[in-house]
C-alpha cells in the first residue's frame, strides 16, 4: 500500500491550505458572529453571509466537490485516498467543509443519488446539489426505537398507485433546519412481512412536500449548530412519486452500507483534522502560560499527553488512509472491517486529544473563546452518528472471530449409538 500523496495531491493540498490561511481562519469568529446576530434578531436559522461569500472563491480555486469520485457530473472528485488529506485539512474548521461542498449530509445524499437514482432524479436534485444551489438532510433515526439496530425502523412506506405514501418520526435529521434544504433522502419500511434485512426501502422526498413538519431543533450540549441543525421531523401522509425510490422495494439496507461507508470515513477524515488543530492550539497556549514559576510546556506531565497525542494522531491518520485505499482498491463491502474500526479509533482519539488541550486552557478551554468546546461537543456525536461505538466493534468481533472458526471434520463429529 502506498500512501505518498501524488504531485496532483500535494499541488491541490497546498492551494488548501492557502486558501484556509487566506479566506477561511480569518473568518473563523465573524461565523460565528453573524450566527449570534441572526440569534439575537429572532432568527437563528439563516445561512451565514460569509459561507457564501467564500464558495465562488472556492469554486474559482478548483477546490469544489472532490469528495464524489467515478463521477461525470462531478469530473473534480478524488478517490478516498486522495481526498483524505484535503478532507482532514477542512476538519480544522466546524464550517469549512460548505465552503467547498464537501460537508455532510449533502456529500452522503450526493453519493448516494449518483449511485443509486434515476437519470430524472439526478437531474431534478443532485445538479443542484452539486451547484451548491440547495442542501439536503438524511431521514433515518427515529426517536421511538433504539435506531442502532436500524430494522427497528418504524417509518411505513407503502405504495398507493402512482405515489408512496410515508407515515413517520424521525430526529436527528441532521440539515432539515437549513432553510435551504430542499431535499430529503428518507429510511423506512415498505414490507414488514418480508426478511428481516429485505424490509426497508429509501425514497427521495422534496422537503416541502404536504404533511412534512419540522418540529424542533435538537441541541449537542447546548448547540444547535444553526443554520445547519439537528432537527426532529413528522411525516404524515406525505406522498410522493414511485420514481423517487431508490433501486426498489427491499433495498434500503444495501443503499445505507453503499452511502455510509463513504460518509463514516469522511467524518474521521475531518476527525484528524480537528485533533490536529487541538493539539496545535494545546502547543500554542502551553508555550505561552507561566504557572508555579516556569513555562506551562516544561511540566512533565504535559509532554507525556503532547507524546501521546501526536501518537494517537498518527496511528488513527494511518487506519484512515488504508481503510481508504481498500474502498478505492477492493470495496466498501471488503473494507468492511477497516471503516468499523477507523469509525470507533477516530472519534475516541480527538475526543482524547480535544480534552487535553481544553485542560491546557484553563477555563479558557470550555468557553466559546476559543474553538475547543465546539469542536468536543461535534466530535462526541460521531460516537453515536453513523452508528454507535458498539455496534461497529461487534462487527470487527464477529469478523475476527470467523478468521478463527474451527470448522467441524468428519473425526469430530460426534458418534450417536443406535438403540
Amino acid at each position: 500500500m502506498q500512501f505518498d500523496y501524488t504531485d496532483k495531491v500535494q499541488a491541490m493540498r497546498q492551494r488548501l491550505l492557502d486558501f484556509m490561511d487566506e479566506h477561511v481562519y480569518p473568518n473563523e469568529s465573524r461565523f460565528f458572529a453573524e450566527i449570534a446576530e441572526n440569534r439575537a434578531n429572532g432568527n437563528a436559522w439563516i445561512p451565514t453571509k460569509i459561507v457564501e461569500e467564500l464558495k465562488p472563491k472556492a469554486k474559482a480555486a478548483g477546490l469544489w466537490n472532490l469528495f464524489l469520485p467515478h463521477s461525470k457530473r462531478a469530473p473534480e472528485g478524488l478517490s478516498n485516498l486522495e481526498y483524505a488529506p484535503l478532507c482532514e485539512i477542512m476538519g480544522r474548521v466546524p464550517f469549512a467543509a460548505e465552503v467547498f461542498n464537501c460537508s455532510a449530509p449533502d456529500t452522503g445524499n450526493m453519493e448516494t443519488l449518483e449511485r443509486y437514482a434515476s437519470e430524472d432524479v439526478k437531474d431534478t436534485w443532485l445538479e443542484p446539489l452539486l451547484r451548491g444551489e440547495i442542501r439536503s438532510a438524511f431521514l433515518m433515526t427515529e426517536p421511538e426505537v433504539a435506531s442502532s439496530d436500524a430494522t427497528n425502523i418504524e417509518c411505513r412506506i407503502e405504495r398507493d398507485g402512482d405515489h408512496y405514501v410515508l407515515n413517520g418520526r424521525k430526529w436527528w435529521s441532521s440539515g432539515a433546519g437549513d432553510p435551504r434544504c430542499a431535499v430529503y433522502i428518507v429510511m423506512g419500511k415498505t414490507d414488514p412481512t418480508a426478511g428481516r434485512h429485505q424490509q426497508q426501502s429509501m425514497i427521495v422526498v422534496p422537503s416541502n412536500a404536504p404533511g412534512i413538519k419540522v418540529i424542533r431543533p435538537l441541541t449537542v450540549f447546548g448547540y444547535d449548530d444553526a443554520p445547519h441543525g439537528h432537527m426532529e421531523v413528522t411525516l404524515t401522509n406525505v406522498r410522493v412519486p414511485v420514481g423517487n425510490l431508490l433501486l426498489g422495494e427491499g433495498r434500503g439496507f444495501e443503499i445505507a452500507q453503499g452511502r455510509l461507508g463513504p460518509g463514516r470515513i469522511h467524518h474521521c477524515m475531518r476527525t484528524i483534522g480537528a485533533a490536529e488543530r487541538a493539539l496545535e492550539l494545546m502547543c500554542k497556549r502551553l508555550n505561552t502560560r507561566v504557572a508555579f514559576g516556569k513555562p506551562v510546556s516544561a511540566q512533565s506531565v504535559w509532554h507525556e499527553r503532547i507524546a501521546d497525542a501526536r501518537c494517537m494522531i498518527e496511528q488513527a491518520r494511518l487506519l484512515t488512509l488504508k481503510a481508504a485505499y481498500m474502498m478505492d482498491t477492493v470495496g466498501n463491502k471488503v473494507a468492511k472491517a477497516e471503516i468499523a474500526m477507523i469509525k470507533v479509533v477516530a472519534p475516541n482519539m480527538a475526543l482524547q486529544i480535544i480534552d487535553w488541550a481544553i485542560q491546557a486552557h484553563g477555563g479558557a478551554g470550555v468557553s466559546d473563546d476559543f474553538p475547543l468546546a465546539y469542536a468536543y461537543a461535534n466530535q462526541r456525536t460521531l460516537r453515536l452518528a453513523d452508528g454507535p461505538d458498539e455496534v461497529h466493534r461487534v462487527a470487527v468481533a464477529k469478523l475476527e472471530l470467523a478468521k478463527h472458526m474451527v470448522v467441524p471434520t468428519e473425526v469430530d463429529m460426534p458418534v450417536t449409538r443406535g438403540s
